[in-house]
């Protein structure tokens, strides 16, 4: 194989702590056998050495990607689609739909993402699922149920109808939340705030160190996924190989990941439903075997989220690119 020098853009790096920086640096470490890194902007000082340029967000990285086309045309091209690419921006966004245009490919994140393209782009489509460790399944307490939501306050995430959900719940209901994710709407924190103040089983955390998430990850009963849009989130898949298993908003980016049939689907924005799912699951009797069975469905799928996976796809992808 030749050693190819990747550069990989990302609109969001180390500071930002968020799925876009989280997807560059696992990129580059499962690029190792090239010379990968990481620019939030692009042509810089190195940008005469770079063979193929892999840009995360079409909307976002469009520059740097119109600076490549115009040094090389499509080879080596690649763009990387997001949530918000998919399910707004390429619809309407000049420079997005520009992007896709001059990519000589593109990738999903997940299994139905590359219906939501233009059917003229649909062809140079390719699903690359992304990838973590297999964690050791926590043993959980029968005291409570503990579920954790992870993500940033912004409204893409919905936060609120988690916080709405927590609302509803009965005080006495043995249900405990954490929810973890910086005030990127500071309107949201206000809101995190005023909840945890009305409902005491509510615990808004803030942003955390990784390491952190993913331990309260693997403690929690029940992880919460409340999107109104999602490319195929990674906080999924921690979950689903850390023996947790989800709740999530029935939209694309996440029955993409976890199948059509699974049975832990409520609607975007149906506080209600969320409410009912959740004590079902804490519920005894008839109801007692409905976390197992969702254990039992993200088990199925955890196959799909395996490094060596993931690392093979993408060496491929970028073969395809540099040798178009």
């Amino acid at each position: 194989m030749q050693k190819l020098r990747v550069v990989i853009v990302s609109p969001a790096l180390a500071d930002a702590n968020n799925g876009n920086w989280q997807t560059a640096r696992r990129w580059q470490q499962l690029l190792s056998a090239h010379s990968a890194r990481i620019v939030r902007q692009w042509p810089d000082a190195e940008a005469g050495d770079d063979d193929v340029m892999l840009a995360l967000h079409a909307r976002r990285s469009a520059e740097a990607v119109e600076a490549w086309h115009a040094r090389h045309g499509q080879r080596g091209l690649g763009v990387v689609l997001t949530g918000t690419d998919l399910y707004r921006d390429i619809a309407h966004d000049p420079q997005a739909q520009r992007s896709l245009a001059l990519a000589h490919s593109l990738v999903v994140l997940q299994g139905l993402g590359v219906r939501s393209l233009p059917p003229q782009h649909q062809t140079k489509a390719r699903v690359i699922f992304q990838s973590t460790s297999t964690r050791q399944t926590l043993p959980k307490t029968h005291r409570h149920l503990r579920v954790v939501m992870v993500g940033h306050l912004r409204d893409e995430k919905d936060p609120l109808t988690l916080m709405a959900a927590a609302r509803l719940l009965p005080p006495v209901s043995g249900i405990l939340i954490d929810h973890i994710g910086a005030p990127l709407d500071a309107a949201l924190g206000q809101a995190a705030q005023a909840t945890q103040a009305q409902s005491p089983h509510y615990r808004w955390l803030g942003a955390l160190p990784h390491a952190q998430t993913l331990q309260r990850i693997q403690r929690a009963h029940l992880l919460v996924h409340c999107s109104r849009m999602e490319g195929g989130a990674h906080v999924l898949m921690d979950a689903v190989c850390s023996g947790t298993p989800v709740l999530a908003s029935r939209i694309d980016g996440n029955v993409g990941l976890l199948g059509e049939d699974y049975a832990g689907y409520f609607e975007p924005g149906d506080a209600p439903a969320l409410a009912r799912l959740m004590l079902a699951c804490r519920a005894q009797g008839d109801h007692a075997a409905l976390v197992a069975h969702l254990r039992d469905q993200c088990a199925l799928r955890a196959p799909l989220f395996e490094p060596q996976a993931e690392r093979a796809a993408l060496h491929r992808w970028v073969q395809d690119l540099w040798t178009l």
